[in-house]
């Protein structure tokens, strides 16, 4: 129904309103007594032989929404009944910020792929702290911590800390997103001291909290073999828990789209099926030199139960949607869920 029906009409308008416009149709629906229960059967997600446990946290299943969907916390209540395990929201930052000029977030069709240039738009840590309160029991939420636009890469440590502060009563995990290509001076915090600096500051910040929630740092699947051993190598060093991968990618090549098509979109985060193989290279990279101890979040052009199946195979233990959701629909999750219960992942 979604890809005969509700996609072809969601693709006549711009991407982002096309995002507003099917989150609210959703939460309409949902709002309807019963609707939400029938969801939650659809999709296969809720049954106890596919619960995975890691890191302290017990995740309903292992298909997750990634960050960037639902960036303030606004909607997380209504898409868990399409049977995600977890839903990650953010990029918060301290202070609400309006992001890039629109547009600036464009479809690919013939890669199945996007390009965003969103810059951290959202509503400010406090706005999401208010939509966390009251969480429903039992859903793993992930908080994805940035830095506002206007912050130097200098003072970018403390942005990172009052996220850190003001979402630890509230979600399960945490995310340090270092790794967007859109928000100036951003992956510079990716070099191997700055990071170093960053999450030595996060982690005794977590000392003094008492905060026991998994740290999770995110990165770019731009890196090459030796800054993934600078990775692998401050992971360690500072203790995190593990590592979401991959972010979007600045590469434009491979593409079907044509060279005038991407220079009028410009700059921009490259997700979906492009994206893919080199996703699983570093999860599979990551996973041979860190392990069995971590946490690896694979995320990168799962289009499909097969893709998900390849990112568990090299390494992950859970996986997250964004672009896949949005070109295949709800169904993706049910497949998903079905296709990990059959091969007693």
């Amino acid at each position: 129904m979604y890809k005969r029906l509700l996609r072809p009409i969601l693709f006549l308008i711009s991407p982002e309103k096309a995002h507003h416009v099917s989150v609210l149709l959703f939460q309409i629906v949902c709002a309807i007594p019963g609707i939400d229960g029938l969801f939650r059967w659809y999709s296969k997600g809720f049954h106890p032989e596919l619960r995975f446990d890691k890191k302290g946290i017990r995740f309903p299943n292992r298909v997750g929404l990634a960050a960037g969907f639902d960036k303030n916390a606004s909607f997380y209540k209504s898409f868990q009944h399409l049977g995600f395990g977890f839903i990650e929201v953010g990029t918060v930052t301290p202070l609400a910020q309006p992001g890039n000029p629109q547009p600036r977030l464009f479809r690919l069709p013939n890669d199945e792929a996007l390009i965003n240039r969103m810059g951290f738009n959202n509503d400010g840590v406090d706005a999401m702290i208010q939509k966390l309160k009251n969480r429903p029991h039992g859903l793993i939420i992930g908080g994805n911590i940035g830095k506002n636009k206007d912050t130097s890469s200098a003072d970018a440590i403390n942005d990172y800390l009052i996220c850190f502060r003001a979402l630890h009563p509230y979600v399960d995990y945490f995310a340090v997103n270092v790794s967007s290509p859109n928000t100036p001076g951003l992956r510079a915090l990716q070099e191997k001291e700055p990071l170093r600096e960053l999450l030595k500051a996060i982690q005794e910040e977590a000392r003094h909290l008492k905060s026991t929630q998994p740290i999770l740092l995110k990165i770019a699947p731009d890196l090459n073999e030796s800054e993934l051993d600078d990775i692998i190598e401050i992971v360690s060093d500072c203790e995190l828990s593990g590592v979401i991968a991959t972010n979007t990618t600045i590469s434009r090549s491979h593409l079907q789209t044509t060279s005038i098509m991407l220079e009028e979109i410009g700059a921009g985060g490259l997700s979906g099926k492009p994206v893919r193989n080199r996703s699983t290279e570093v999860i599979r990279y990551l996973r041979e030199q860190l392990g069995s101890e971590y946490l690896i979040m694979g995320v990168g052009g799962i289009h499909s139960a097969e893709d998900a199946l390849e990112k568990i195979n090299a390494g992950a233990d859970v996986i997250q949607l964004y672009t896949g959701f949005i070109y295949e629909g709800p169904k993706l999750i049910r497949e998903i869920n079905q296709h990990i219960a059959k091969h007693d992942l």
